[in-house]
């Protein structure tokens, strides 16, 4: 298993849709494998495969309080959210050295194929909800900027771009 880098929030990649997973494979059940040692090494409860560079619907969430509790993911989709909206504090390693409190629902239904190739429908709850939420965000070509209005985003940006250079 592998650590594997993360791209820079200016690439291309991170900002359009990734393509749909076809079958759930060796190789993508490696992908998920390096995806957790990733997203454990940050530490983040979280992480999409377009975040590393690889231009599929897949997703890692582990919102635990502890460790290995992760969840992987294809093709996710919400399929209901509550109307009930949860206000976090969000960041990637896409941006690093910047957040910003996201708004998103507190609870929603996501429909995904999971590791052994079935289609599974679960209910996420609180920081579960709310990262699930911004992987398919990433997955859709978006980051949790793309929330915030167009000045704040840019001066974050900015202000990511500066502590980078230092």
């Amino acid at each position: 298993m592998t650590i594997r880098p993360f791209l820079p929030y200016s690439d291309r990649r991170l900002h359009i849709p990734a393509e749909p997973v076809q079958a759930i494979t060796e190789t993508v059940r490696m992908i998920w494998d390096d995806m957790i040692d990733t997203m454990d090494a940050m530490p983040g409860v979280g992480l999409a495969a377009p975040q590393i560079g690889i231009m599929l619907r897949l997703a890692v969430v582990d919102a635990s309080d502890k460790r290995g509790q992760a969840i992987r993911m294809a093709n996710p989709e919400v399929l209901h959210a509550s109307t009930q909206m949860r206000a976090h504090d969000e960041a990637s390693p896409n941006l690093p050295g910047v957040f910003a409190r996201i708004e998103r629902a507190r609870a929603v239904t996501v429909r995904f194929l999971n590791d052994r190739a079935e289609i599974e429908d679960r209910d996420f709850v609180g920081l579960w909800a709310t990262s699930v939420q911004h992987q398919i965000d990433h997955l859709d070509g978006k980051l949790y900027v793309d929330h915030l209005t167009p000045l704040r985003r840019k001066m974050l940006v900015a202000k990511s771009a500066k502590l980078a250079r230092r």
